[in-house]
């Protein structure tokens, strides 16, 4: 298949679901699906393409640069308004990670820590050390946030927080809006005009 044809596909298919349900929830074993970057071209993967229409705001899509050791992808969903994926681990159990993208996040309690994403403001929040260590590290930018919900099991707990969340991207939505419209010759956009617009 194309890229061209992959990415229409996608693109029609979400804009179905969007609009007229609402949701999908996609279940998978592989982490391909919210890649940062897929097959020889390095073009990001379809889930990334149906978060970004999911939180149109977002100037910012999360997907995963690399899968830690011991983590797995488990799934993911999207929502008009938000999107989340979520990664199971080997020692802290299902569901440890899940990454959100929403157009805001409630950070009230939270501590602003120095960024390891010169584009974004970090915060964090532990909510509970004893006996799982839980807590949300948020990532704030322009028209978006990126929340890192963690709950671990694990002794070492620091450690596979940093081990999973160093396989977490990000992709500019300029790139993925470039992307779209390239792949598809023109054809599809990433952002459609609303009804009324664009001469529509």
């Amino acid at each position: 298949m194309t890229r061209a044809c992959r990415y229409g596909s996608v693109l029609l298919a979400v804009l179905t679901v969007l609009l007229l349900s609402g949701c999908i929830r996609i279940t998978t074993l592989t982490s391909d699906l919210v890649a940062c970057k897929e097959g020889d071209d390095g073009a990001p993967s379809n889930g990334v393409i149906l978060m970004a229409q999911a939180v149109p705001t977002a100037t910012w899509v999360p997907c995963l640069d690399t899968m830690p050791l011991g983590w797995h992808f488990a799934e993911v969903d999207v929502d008009r308004g938000s999107a989340r994926f979520w990664l199971d681990s080997d020692r802290d159990g299902v569901r440890a990670i899940e990454v959100r993208l929403t157009r805001s996040c409630d950070t009230e309690g939270a501590t602003e820590i120095p960024s390891d994403r010169p584009e974004m403001r970090r915060l964090e929040r532990v909510t509970q050390v004893t006996p799982q260590y839980v807590g949300r590290r948020y990532y704030v930018f322009e028209g978006g946030c990126i929340t890192v919900v963690f709950t671990l099991f694990g002794e070492n707990r620091g450690e596979p927080l940093a081990v999973a969340t160093q396989g977490l991207g990000a992709v500019p939505r300029d790139q993925l809006r470039g992307l779209v419209r390239e792949d598809s010759e023109g054809r599809l956009e990433l952002d459609p005009p609303a009804a009324g617009e664009g001469g529509r």
